[in-house]
């Protein structure tokens, strides 16, 4: 059967374009469709305006710094404007690039939303329906709001990068590295930042070592955290009367009935905790999820499936249950992480169009939380490993050289888990600024299955952070 192309891609993402122009490049007719902006999450409202906000957000610590080194220094005042007009101008030339690579790779792009129809066919929203041999689906996901009273009035991380004006206060709820990372973010471009988190310590899943050491950083660096704390009424502050329990500030005159909730966004929130205190903040931004973009898509309908996450369902080959259809990045929920999705991308040229049956590799992938410090990880947690293996574990915690001359209390992890039996490196934790370049060179150790006695034979760089990991010569602890 003849169809209008070979490949038509549902998303512009990281991975959906990587599919594109690797399949394209066999000499596929591929197109592909964006409903918003060509470069997805990642690009336009994810990593990379969040790392920039990150650089922005650091210098207010360098005046402190460089004054006890000796230098004559002012930190000045942070103008938002003028970094997020800057910031969106970037994101603008970063979306030609997406659309230039495209086009340069015969790709047709339609933006437009585009459902699936049938195994073999979408249509879009302008009334358009093509036919594809092929059907591959990279929407994402997005930021969720709790189901409560009033949700509406708070932020999610889609919005921050829109602000009109950097709030004075703000409260993030939620302990995912979204969260964290935005709490330090905030908190550095001179925010009065307060988190509350309902669990007993934020980054579930990491090593627990290495976050409690960042949450007990967040705090020494002016975050206001709050664990085993939740909110359980917000509304905002015009329409509730009364005195911030903790300020002491007017939080404003009753209403009779709230009729237009959007009139209050981006204005102050009155906020009650579980602890039973009650605040006013500028902005509240939820930070307690993410799910993926599935529904909507005509998948179901077709026999796709997709779990009680939201998840379409795949398998090693990223294919459906449907044959024609695959899926990729955020939208599997596999692991949500743009270099992810990208090597599913390419996975998945390699099976269909290159007739190289490839699983996409998701062993010993390293990652980083851009908190400050940063935490960098790759491989198991400690609490991972002891529970697959006898291993030992080599760790030290200090004053990096920088910040100690200047009398600065931050603090350094390193820790290396091993395995009893064969010596191997299990997983490694970073936990100091520039943590996220770190760990993308122990990766590769990690990866290539390399052993302590490897580790220790590597000669130390002095004076460094990182010599610590060919240093340390005694397990601190075996379990």
């Amino acid at each position: 059967m003849s169809y209008d192309v070979d490949l038509f891609v549902i998303g512009g993402g990281s991975g959906g374009v990587r599919a594109a122009r690797t399949a394209a490049a066999t000499g596929a007719r591929v197109a592909i469709a964006e409903n918003s902006r060509m470069g997805g999450t990642c690009v336009i409202r994810g990593c990379v305006p969040k790392k920039l906000m990150v650089f922005a957000s650091e210098f207010s610590g360098n005046a402190d710094l460089a004054r006890e080194y000796g230098w004559s220094a002012d930190a000045g005042t942070f103008d938002w404007m003028t970094f997020r007009t800057k910031l969106h101008g970037e994101l603008d030339r970063l979306e030609g690039v997406y659309r230039n690579l495209l086009g340069n790779s015969s790709v047709t792009i339609h933006d437009a939303r585009a459902i699936v129809t049938g195994p073999n066919s979408v249509k879009l929203d302008n009334g358009t329906e093509i036919t594809a041999g092929h059907i591959l689906v990279a929407t994402g996901g997005h930021p969720v709001r709790p189901e409560m009273p009033n949700a509406e009035l708070g932020m999610v991380s889609d919005d921050i990068f829109d602000m009109e004006t950097l709030p004075k206060s703000v409260l993030i709820i939620g302990g995912g590295y979204i969260a964290c990372e935005f709490a330090c973010i905030l908190n550095g471009l001179g925010v009065e930042v307060t988190q509350y988190y309902r669990g007993a310590q934020v980054l579930r899943g990491f090593d627990d070592e290495a976050r409690g050491l960042v949450a007990e950083m967040m705090r020494e660096h002016g975050v206001d955290l709050h664990l085993g704390t939740n909110i359980v009424e917000m509304k905002p502050a015009s329409l509730h009367s009364g005195t911030d329990a903790d300020m002491g500030t007017p939080v404003g005159e009753e209403s009779a009935s709230i009729d237009d909730l959007a009139a209050h966004k981006g204005k102050p929130v009155w906020v009650k905790a579980t602890n039973g205190n009650e605040h006013v903040f500028d902005r509240v931004i939820f930070a307690t999820g993410r799910a993926p973009n599935s529904h909507g898509l005509g998948l179901e309908e077709l026999g796709v499936s997709i779990n009680r996450r939201g998840a379409i369902e795949v398998d090693e080959f990223s294919q459906t249950a449907v044959p024609s259809i695959y899926a990729i990045g955020d939208v599997t929920d596999r692991i949500q992480l743009t270099p992810v999705a990208i090597r599913e991308g390419m996975a998945f040229t390699e099976t269909v169009f290159k007739n190289n049956p490839t699983k996409p590799d998701h062993e010993l992938v390293a990652s980083a939380v851009f908190t400050q410090p940063e935490l960098g990880s790759v491989g198991m947690s400690e609490e991972q490993a002891r529970e697959q293996e006898e291993i030992d574990v080599y760790c030290t915690s200090f004053r990096p050289m920088r910040s100690a001359f200047a009398g600065k209390p931050d603090r350094v992890l390193m820790k290396l888990v091993v395995s009893k039996a064969t010596q191997k490196i299990l997983g490694c934790q970073i936990v100091a600024d520039g943590a996220g370049e770190l760990i993308q060179m122990v990766g590769i150790a990690v990866k290539a299955g390399l052993t302590k006695a490897d580790f220790d034979r590597t000669v130390a760089v002095h004076p460094t952070m990182s010599e610590e990991l060919v240093t340390m010569q005694n397990p601190v602890r075996s379990a």
